[in-house]
């Protein structure tokens, strides 16, 4: 599995604006804003469900990231997106970042699929567990 992802109660509207005051209350900027539908529609007259990512990420987080791996900038900033389906659920999927403290733990959600209830995404930014 290369992402975590949840089926929300909320229009994708309102879905859109919740991941967003999320990010901000765990500290991590929202750096790219993408409407993937409309860019879509605008390029290659396709029409698609809405679909959103947000590119978000933390710069001490994401400073302690590279100088342990230079290359693990190909990984930020963290996408999180927000897509409606076909049948009108709305479906927010992240892929999460896991941070080496140690050789012995790691930086990771421990419940990654009820942070929309409980607002504790770790992805490239969050201190908080």
């Amino acid at each position: 599995m290369y992402e975590f992802n949840t089926e929300i109660d909320l229009s994708f509207n309102q879905a859109v604006a919740r991941v967003r005051d999320i990010l901000m209350e765990e500290h991590l900027g929202v750096v790219s804003d993408v409407d993937v539908q409309a860019i879509l529609k605008n390029k290659l007259d396709k029409d698609i469900p809405p679909y959103h990512i947000f590119g978000a990420c933390n710069p001490a987080l994401a400073d302690r990231v590279i100088q342990q791996e230079p290359n693990a900038g190909t990984l930020l900033p963290c996408n999180f997106i927000i897509r409606e389906r076909q049948s009108g659920k709305v479906v927010v999927s992240f892929m999460v970042l896991w941070i080496r403290k140690r050789s012995s733990d790691c930086a990771r959600p421990k419940n990654p699929n009820g942070w929309l209830r409980k607002p504790r995404p770790n992805c490239c930014g969050s201190s908080k567990n």
